[in-house]
């Protein structure tokens, strides 16, 4: 089973830029990038995660509390997730918390009310919703997350049995990297991120950390929120042309939901679609995201996750739960998704699907 390692290539980088002699310190920091990029845009095709579990319980309620069931990375896990609970013959009920405090405390209220077994939370902090939590963890009701925190695994503390996701400070490293490697060594990036989430705060210091470290420079940090996205995207992308003009040259984002709405104006500016600057998404490789990068509009990269893969280990967790069995330690792999490698690993669906095996092996698992 693959382990989450924080070090990563940014150590290596360090590690090249104390060679003595100045040429070298560049080839060689340039030629760790270029080799970390390329791992993390090979293909997946086989089984790191678990290969002995419980077997399947039954019978079972379970509600998905999506944070925003317009976000195609909450999509994307709310779906693997359902495709998993159909085949243990559980009911499972999503839904939508509209992309609001208020609507993700409705939601919340009613997977209470409905009485679940287990609750998924899917892309959104369970500090915000303590109520919530305390009443189903009174209740006896295990929790399993999806993109909730920066804690991968068991969080006691926010009464959490596990969050699934991947490491979510390689999914940066990997973004700010090829960034350094399409610039040359010298980008000059502007970062996306929203402060609501404490994750996508991490997220974003981690690839002005990597950006800062190599070499390149960080324009400008920018906060605005997700939920905003259609409305603020537009003329803050205006905004930053006629600000930084040509010294943009790389967009880095927490998430593909920012660039959804930044083609028009960068179009609108006269700018082609493979120009600079060029967008970089940090997760979660949505399906308008692959769109983008297949035809090469306003978008070169997104670092995806396994969106469906996740939502099926979402429901194994929750199996574990209810079996009260430990955490499957699995951290799911990455995908660096370029024109080059879109082909890949589920990429003609639009998606990052690994050829991993991993619903057999699943359903091997429960004894399906």
């Amino acid at each position: 089973m693959r382990k989450m390692t924080l070090l990563g290539a940014t150590a290596m980088l360090a590690l090249a830029l104390l060679l003595p002699a100045a040429s070298a310190q560049a080839q060689d920091a340039m030629q760790v990038m270029k080799d970390t990029v390329a791992k993390y845009a090979g293909k997946k095709d086989k089984w790191d995660g678990p290969t002995a579990g419980p077997a399947a319980a039954t019978g079972k309620k379970v509600v998905f509390l999506g944070g925003d069931m317009k976000n195609g990375g909450i999509v994307g896990a709310a779906n693997g997730a359902t495709e998993a609970a159909k085949v243990l013959g559980w009911d499972l009920r999503v839904i939508d918390g509209q992309g609001t405090v208020s609507g993700r405390t409705a939601a919340f209220g009613q997977a209470i009310a409905l009485k679940a077994d287990g609750i998924i939370i899917g892309g959104f902090d369970t500090a915000e919703q303590k109520v919530g939590m305390d009443a189903a963890n009174a209740a006896g009701i295990p929790i399993i997350a999806w993109h909730s925190g920066t804690i991968v695994g068991p969080n006691k503390e926010a009464g959490i049995y596990a969050n699934v996701t991947t490491d979510p400070m390689q999914v940066s490293e990997a973004a700010a990297l090829w960034a350094m490697v399409d610039g040359a060594g010298k980008p000059g990036a502007i970062i996306f991120t929203d402060s609501t989430y404490a994750i996508a705060v991490a997220k974003a210091r981690k690839m002005e950390a990597v950006i800062k470290a190599s070499g390149g420079t960080v324009l400008e940090f920018v906060d605005t929120p997700i939920a905003d996205t259609s409305t603020r995207m537009p003329q803050l992308t205006t905004t930053l042309l006629q600000r930084y003009g040509a010294k943009w040259t790389h967009s880095l984002a927490i998430n593909d939901l920012y660039f959804d709405f930044m083609g028009p104006s960068l179009s609108a500016a006269g700018l082609k679609g493979d120009a600079r600057p060029t967008q970089v998404s940090a997760g979660d490789g949505s399906e308008s995201a692959y769109q983008r990068v297949r035809t090469k509009a306003f978008q070169a990269v997104t670092v995806a996750e396994p969106l469906n893969l996740q939502g099926w280990q979402t429901i194994d967790e929750l199996n574990r739960a209810f079996a009260k069995a430990p955490w499957s330690g699995y951290v799911t792999p990455i995908q660096v998704v370029t024109p080059d490698n879109i082909a890949f690993d589920g990429g003609p669906k639009n998606n990052f699907d690994p050829d991993n095996g991993y619903r057999d092996q699943y359903k091997k698992m429960w004894g399906k």
